[in-house]
């Protein structure tokens, strides 16, 4: 019973995890689309990277 329990918690916290990234894929997404209409390149690449590393993260967690 204990092992049952166990990976139910564990299901539950990738669950949370995964809405977080996605929350924070959905920011970033955001601060992306406003540094190009400002035409920021720096912003611009910052956001790209931290796109790829959270993009990374949620292939690994839904694999």
């Amino acid at each position: 019973m204990k092992q049952v329990m166990n990976s139910m918690q564990t299901y539950t916290q990738s669950k949370e995890k995964l809405a977080v990234i996605r929350l924070e894929l959905d920011y970033e997404l955001a601060v992306l689309y406003e540094a190009m209409k400002a035409k920021n390149t720096d912003q611009m690449e910052k956001s790209k990277e931290k796109l790829n590393i959270l993009r990374e993260q949620m292939l690994k967690m839904e694999a």
